[in-house]
């Protein structure tokens, strides 16, 4: 995976139980992805930024992506990305970016609570991310388009296509 930089914003996808005040936090250490890199006996590159809960995201955390995505040196990124805003980054990301190809993923079950969809997401993204031209996309619950695509679906849970 050393041709994609994964960043790492926080979200579902990162959070851990907090056994001190029962709570789910993002966690910032990126256990998630040493997890997986231990399962798949790999390396992935990765940086973390924001590390919080996309609901709590500002316009000056968009910045601080678009700022990150600019200033990689890799053509093709995977964001990892809280899902009740992951489409309001994408179209920002979308509106701001040229010559990089960019998928959005993220989780609706935290990775440590249940690991499929997680892994199965991330994997999703990666192997997307490999193919696609040029653009913002997202890849999530088996379903990789154009950002503008694939929606949440609230009442039942799940992303699907427009």
């Amino acid at each position: 995976m050393q041709d994609i930089l994964i960043i790492n914003t926080g979200g579902t996808f990162n959070k851990i139980y907090n056994k001190i005040s029962g709570s789910l936090d993002v966690d910032k250490k990126n256990l998630t992805l040493k997890a997986i890199e231990k399962s798949w006996l790999c390396r992935l590159n990765y940086i973390s930024i924001i590390n919080k809960d996309s609901l709590e995201f500002t316009n000056s955390d968009r910045d601080e992506l678009l700022e990150a995505i600019n200033k990689a040196n890799y053509s093709k990124i995977v964001v990892i990305h809280g899902t009740d805003t992951i489409d309001i980054s994408a179209k920002f990301i979308n509106n701001n970016i040229a010559d990089k190809t960019v998928v959005f993923t993220g989780a609706m079950v935290p990775f440590f609570i249940d690991k499929i969809e997680a892994t199965a997401n991330l994997s999703l993204a990666l192997g997307f991310c490999k193919m696609a031209s040029c653009g913002v996309y997202i890849a999530i619950n088996g379903v990789a388009d154009r950002f503008d695509r694939v929606v949440k679906n609230r009442e039942l849970g799940v992303f699907e296509l427009k």
